[in-house]
């Protein structure tokens, strides 16, 4: 199973010097991928939860390909409506040949009613639009020697029955964000059900997780996956494999941004899950 790691681009305790940090203890420690979140316009819905400074994605993970050298890096997820689709296919075409083939672009519809004024974007059309622009960027990609030299792996996210679909239509893998695994289950056995009834492939199951290590079990149906005791996480993870998925994101950002002024709590996290897993790699 490939890991990878969602780092907090944004909130008070975060600089260039301390991303540079995290991308370097993320990659030290042994793990696949390295991923950053998406917000443009930081307005009072988007604050509340991920106060400035938040840095841009694509310029952030520029940045990040230079002082990296193995580590996969991407998005989890880019909220495709807030920028022209063939701004994206081409920053993400150059992003993903500049780093030498490393880029995984997660894609999602955003939430934050705000920001989508704020930028001129109908909130109302934010499912169709991603659709379209999902479409171009692909029909764009179609026509770049560069990009079919390096082929982009794009990873649909939303937990809803319409990102479900939107991952069998047009994603490589469907990219759901934080649930219990009973909720995983019953969403993987409807991925597989929309993709019979569109006749097309089911997609790869690539979840992002809560990463939040207690010294007790914690029980209960509603307990999400990666949230427990290290015996519960690791536990997590091979039922998770069970389920099919090869690639694992460990989110450690566990809602609160003063957790940015003290990133070596996460990274204590990530080193323990790393020292709790086979070390062979696939």
């Amino acid at each position: 199973m490939r890991l990878g790691v969602n780092v907090p681009n944004f909130g008070p305790g975060t600089d260039p010097g301390v991303l540079r940090q995290w991308a370097r203890t993320v990659e030290g420690l042994g793990y696949d991928l390295l991923m950053v979140s998406d917000h443009i316009a930081v307005t009072p819905d988007v604050a509340e939860q991920y106060p400035a400074p938040f840095y841009e994605p694509f310029t952030t993970l520029s940045w990040l390909a230079g002082v990296t050298g193995r580590i996969r890096l991407g998005t989890t997820v880019l909220i495709v409506p807030y920028r022209h689709p063939l701004l994206v296919a081409r920053m993400a075409a150059n992003l993903n040949q500049l780093s030498g083939g490393r880029l995984v672009l997660g894609v999602g519809v955003g939430w934050a009613r705000q920001e989508f004024e704020a930028l001129g974007v109908p909130f109302e059309r934010r499912g169709a639009l991603t659709d379209e622009h999902l479409r171009a960027m692909r029909d764009a990609w179609a026509d770049d020697a560069d990009y079919r030299a390096g082929r982009i792996p794009l990873w649909v996210g939303g937990n809803s029955d319409a990102g479900v679909r939107r991952a069998v239509r047009l994603g490589d893998a469907w990219h759901p964000l934080r649930l219990p695994l009973s909720r995983l289950r019953a969403a993987v056995a409807r991925m597989k059900a929309v993709a019979d009834e569109l006749g097309r492939p089911v997609p790869e199951l690539v979840p992002r997780i809560m990463l939040r290590l207690t010294e007790t079990p914690i029980t209960g149906d509603d307990r999400l996956a990666g949230e427990g005791t290290i015996e519960q996480v690791v536990d997590d993870l091979g039922q998770l494999r069970l389920l099919g998925a090869e690639t694992v994101m460990l989110d450690p950002f566990a809602g609160d941004p003063d957790e940015t002024l003290h990133p070596e709590v996460a990274w204590q996290a990530l080193a323990t899950v790393r020292a709790h897993l086979p070390t062979e790699r696939p």
